[in-house]
């Protein structure tokens, strides 16, 4: 099995993180976001929609994270601990519930801040307005109190003693502005102590490894050049008009 992956996506480090957490051989096939390799002929080929992650299973090709973390539990059902994927259909829901709603929520109010604290200085050469970062941060600090109070709750995972899908999603969406220098653990006891036992249950250091690319953002500039720069440009002017 082959997995492409960018660990600067936070999608494809909740792939990569379960993959190795749950003992799932694959061969790690980087593309370079930042260099634009998902743009090449030869990635075209595996990716029509040029994202990742990716999952190339022998000659079947599957495209979107959630869907692939599915996929991955329940083929390796056999040697995968349940709780990741839990077989009880409502503690399945429960995961399925988080899943649904992070898309719009933490994955989409974190992406946008981060893209506006560290990529819209590079790509248009001055810091984001005032006017689109407050209310990004607005927006981010709701998804985080509805991941602590509605989700989380007083548990130690979101769906129970255990961790599941639903925590390394979540944990990977939440660590995404810490690498613009935005702790959102700050001032949250509750969410801070959930991120420490999601870390722990994966391993300090296959956590740390997922993490460090996201921790030094400050290298993405020396890959962001020239013609990278140009293309980026507008997209950016039209998401952030």
């Amino acid at each position: 099995m082959e997995l492409y992956l960018d660990l600067f996506s936070q999608p494809c480090r909740s792939v990569f993180l379960f993959a190795k957490v749950a003992g799932i051989p694959f061969d790690f096939k980087h593309v370079d976001l930042a260099a634009g390799q998902q743009f090449s002929e030869e990635f075209g080929k595996i990716s029509s929609v040029r994202k990742v992650p990716v999952m190339k299973d022998g000659n079947f090709i599957l495209t979107e994270s959630i869907a692939i973390l599915m996929y991955l539990a329940q083929k390796h059902s056999s040697s995968v601990a349940d709780h990741w994927y839990p077989a009880d259909l409502q503690l399945r829901a429960r995961v399925n519930e988080y899943l649904s709603w992070q898309h719009m929520n933490l994955r989409s109010h974190g992406s946008k801040v981060f893209l506006l604290r560290s990529l819209f200085p590079i790509i248009m050469g001055s810091e984001a307005p005032k006017e689109k970062m407050d209310p990004a941060m607005e927006d981010l600090k709701q998804s985080l109190k509805l991941l602590e109070e509605t989700f989380l709750q007083d548990k130690p995972f979101i769906v129970g003693n255990k961790i599941s899908l639903a925590d390394l999603v979540a944990v990977v969406e939440a660590m995404q502005p810490v690498g613009t220098g935005i702790d959102v653990f700050e001032s949250r006891p509750k969410l801070s102590a959930w991120r420490d036992r999601v870390k722990k249950e994966i391993g300090e250091k296959l956590f740390d490894e997922a993490h460090e690319v996201i921790m030094n953002i400050g290298s993405i500039s020396q890959k962001l050049q020239g013609g990278q720069l140009e293309m980026l440009k507008p997209k950016f002017q039209k998401l952030f008009s």
